[in-house]
């Protein structure tokens, strides 16, 4: 039963069993010829230390099927898994696109301004990064990253 695997992966996912996650939601993929769970699927991969293979994950999937939220989500991990490989411009520029607006307020927004900023971060572009985790805290109405402390501490530095 799709669901159940579902199920299983997510929660080995959210546990940090990722190999058992890959496991269930690879099946899911394969019963439901589904990529809904792909982001989820790519990040299991660079948690096991194979970022290439996430980047392929993403390269290769149809993102015409995905839904916007999913493809936002895949950017994020695929610019993750470039910053892995020490590509720290190209993590930067893959973030970029009609959704990195400051004016937006997609359900998605916060995620993808707070991983831009900490990939600005990471590319030691301080000023900038500021500036993108307090826009990433405008947008999260719902609290649900620490944006406004990272842009915080990193004014201070």
């Amino acid at each position: 039963m799709p669901i159940v695997r579902e199920a299983l992966g997510l929660v080995a996912y959210h546990a940090g069993n990722w190999q058992e996650a890959l496991s269930e939601l690879r099946a899911v993929r394969r019963m439901t010829r589904s990529d809904e769970h792909i982001a989820v699927i790519a990040d299991a991969e660079r948690a096991l230390g194979r970022p290439e293979r996430a980047l392929d994950l993403a390269k290769e999937t149809d993102k015409e099927r995905l839904t916007k939220a999913t493809r936002v989500e895949l950017a994020i991990v695929a610019a993750g898994a470039r910053r892995d490989l020490g590509q720290l411009d190209a993590a930067v520029v893959s973030l970029q696109g009609p959704d990195l607006d400051p004016k937006r307020r997609d359900p998605w927004s916060p995620r993808l301004f707070y991983a831009y900023a900490d990939n600005l971060q990471a590319a030691g572009r301080a000023e900038e990064a500021v500036r993108w985790f307090l826009n990433a805290a405008e947008a999260d109405a719902e609290g649900e990253t620490d944006a406004a402390e990272r842009a915080s501490e990193l004014a201070d530095e």
